[in-house]
């Protein structure tokens, strides 16, 4: 083993000098375009390594560059989600004021359209918990003048009538309340019934006779026979009818309230039961304004009429009053 040492070292040495002796070649050869053996040599082996670490640092700065740019990302998406939100809600906040300012300007124009009726605005403040009860509380009560059967009512139609009254609170049944009860009759033929609730969210027009023609959409108002509600208010319209059941001479017809009773928020308490003024661009007085306009037409052409055959008959009877008036108005008034 000792003795193989000396020999490693000259061939040690022999290695080094061929190395060195290409290396030296490789430097004084020159390749295509002038270019040394050494260099085209290094570029060849450095060359892999350098691609391997190009492409690893630049997968790893597209990974970095992807994080940071996800993280951004969802950064900014959380933002504009929230912002979303706070836009979403801004509008509904807007929209509820808009809806509230529209009922609150109704309930203003009815007021000034009928000052010839003594009201009072209210709000409702709750509702029946009986499924079979339709009945909601207002924020008004004998404090503010409301007593028992007072009509309520919206620009749109009859509400109902107060039948519980508390100081700072009432009761109030609706028109379709099983227990309810409204005089009614027909807009256009003025025929007679009575409006009664069933429970269900759609009362029924009773005691109406088979042979009556009716037509869904007719409209229906109050006649004043209960002593409760004003005449002509719009109670709703004919949304079907069908013969009575059992030999019944009575129809069974659907009526669609005119309010709408399953979203009420502010209604109008009537302190007094005054007849209102029929007027063409009130709902509530003749249904739709074209309804009202039909409505008011034709009790212009019945007024035309009748005051036509008023003067006829006074025309046809007035020779004979003149002359029996005449003597009548020369004879001395007797004294007593």
């Amino acid at each position: 083993m000792i003795d193989s040492i000396p020999r490693v070292r000259p061939l040690m040495l022999l290695v080094i000098a061929v190395g060195a002796q290409v290396l030296l070649l490789a430097f004084q050869i020159k390749g295509e375009q002038n270019v040394p053996l050494i260099r085209r040599w290094a570029a060849a082996v450095v060359t892999p390594f350098e691609r391997g670490g190009t492409a690893t640092f630049s997968s790893f700065g597209n990974v970095w560059k992807g994080y940071i740019g996800l993280r951004n990302a969802r950064t900014e998406n959380e933002q504009m989600r929230a912002e979303m939100q706070r836009l979403q809600l801004r509008n509904q906040q807007l929209e509820s004021q808009n809806a509230e300012a529209q009922r609150l300007a109704s309930l203003l124009n009815f007021h000034d359209t009928h000052p010839e009726i003594d009201m009072l605005a209210a709000s409702v403040i709750g509702s029946s918990s009986d499924s079979t009860s339709h009945t909601l509380f207002i924020n008004r009560g004998s404090n503010d003048h409301v007593r028992m059967n007072q009509p309520v009512i919206t620009p749109d139609g009859v509400v109902g009538k107060i039948v519980e009254v508390f100081p700072r609170s009432a009761q109030v049944q609706l028109i379709n309340d099983q227990n309810s009860g409204v005089g009614a009759l027909f807009a256009a033929s003025r025929t007679h019934g009575i409006l009664k609730g069933k429970g269900d969210p759609d009362p029924s027009l009773e005691y109406v006779a088979i042979e009556e023609k009716v037509q869904p959409g007719d409209v229906i108002v109050t006649s004043g026979e209960d002593r409760i509600f004003p005449k002509d208010l719009y109670l709703g319209k004919v949304e079907s009818t069908v013969p009575g059941g059992n030999a019944s001479p009575f129809q069974t017809i659907k009526v669609t309230p005119a309010a709408r009773l399953d979203r009420l928020e502010d209604v109008i308490v009537l302190l007094t039961a005054n007849d209102m003024k029929v007027s063409r661009a009130d709902n509530i007085t003749g249904g739709p304004p074209k309804e009202a306009e039909a409505k008011a037409a034709a009790l212009a052409a019945a007024q035309a009429a009748n005051n036509a055959a008023t003067q006829s008959s006074a025309a046809n009877n007035s020779p004979s009053t003149s002359a029996n008036a005449a003597p009548s108005a020369s004879k001395p008034a007797p004294n007593r």
